[in-house]
């Protein structure tokens, strides 16, 4: 964890320093902290957006964390395009989002086929758990769900109260609704240790119940797909943002029981606005394409890398030098406040 207290200093105060005062380019000796760079065999990382809009600054702030952490061991990237939902996700979308990267320098040396593709894929790990007698179908309408006395976890999550859990065939052959199809949870603890967070666990029966797999529509759900792809693409290495934590436990737990290796987890601090709120999509200023017009690749890159602690000062630098140097113990845990210019 960075010592330094940069959880709320203005990102955007790092940018427009960096801007008036033209650095020059990190050169071998500069200022940037780390570790010899390390060798791994055969690690594969991924970056896996959602073309649902232009890349913000969170998004290019998990990508270069997800870029460097592999890079720096040597390992290989891999691009995945999660396009599961058809209304959000947009061709045009993924091709801009594809330009942008290669313009931030962090390129891929893979692309997966987007998850819109590969639902078949998905139908043969949904088989397996079908087999295992892991999966019940939901009648439950949304009103349902959503009642006054429908369960809660401490939080505020919504829990699903296992009401269809055991129906008889006779109950289910009445229903006329389409169903979607749940995975039937144990009430035990999911535990692993996060790269960046720390030692984590979860009980899934607590925590969110039987979750989907797949919708009524015959989707295939997030969880399904992410771990059906991390392993098929064999990825060793997930970096993310911090609010995909809480369903890791969910995607362990699956991994387990459809027999495929448990990838490594980092999960990295969320840029957020000084209210609290995490950078969206909906805030056009924060765009890849307000940004560009505005900054160099280089700057955005040192501006981050700094805010977050890889970089002593804001400087211009590119993503290959700061992958020379590389540490997960130079990236702070808390939250990244970016003041609005």
């Amino acid at each position: 964890q960075c010592p330094c207290p940069r959880a709320h200093q203005s990102a955007w105060a790092f940018l427009h320093s960096l801007a008036m005062q033209q650095r020059p380019m990190l050169r071998t000796g500069s200022k940037v902290r780390g570790t010899e760079r390390r060798i791994a065999m055969e690690q594969i990382g991924r970056f896996a957006p959602s073309p649902s809009g232009r890349m913000h600054l969170g998004n290019v702030f998990s990508a270069m964390l997800a870029w460097l952490s592999i890079r720096s061991c040597g390992g290989k990237l891999v691009l995945r395009i999660e396009d599961l939902d058809p209304d959000r996700c947009r061709r045009e979308y993924a091709d801009q989002l594809k330009r942008d990267l290669e313009w931030l320098g962090l390129t891929w040396d893979e692309e997966q086929t987007p998850q819109s593709l590969r639902s078949e894929a998905y139908r043969g790990m949904f088989s397996r758990l079908e087999e295992k007698n892991l999966v019940y179908p939901c009648y439950c309408s949304r009103v349902e769900l959503h009642a006054a006395s429908a369960p809660h976890a401490s939080d505020g999550t919504l829990l699903y109260a296992g009401t269809c859990r055991n129906l008889t065939d006779a109950q289910r052959a009445a229903k006329t609704k389409t169903p979607c199809w749940r995975v039937a949870v144990p009430d035990e603890d999911v535990s692993f240790t996060d790269g960046l967070q720390g030692a984590y666990t979860q009980n899934l029966a607590r925590a969110c119940g039987d979750f989907i797999v797949r919708r009524a529509d015959g989707v295939y759900a997030y969880q399904l797909a992410v771990v059906t792809d991390d392993a098929q693409a064999g990825v060793t290495q997930v970096v993310r943002g911090s609010d995909l934590l809480s369903s890791t436990p969910r995607q362990i737990w699956l991994q387990r029981q459809l027999g495929f290796p448990e990838p490594g987890y980092y999960h990295v601090p969320l840029l957020v606005a000084p209210d609290g709120r995490r950078l969206s999509k909906r805030e056009k200023d924060l765009d890849m394409g307000a940004l560009r017009n505005r900054y160099t690749p280089e700057q955005l890159l040192g501006m981050l890398a700094h805010a977050c602690g890889l970089l002593s000062h804001s400087e211009s630098v590119r993503a290959g030098e700061l992958a020379e140097e590389f540490s997960w113990q130079m990236v702070q845990k808390e939250n990244i406040v970016i003041t609005n210019p």
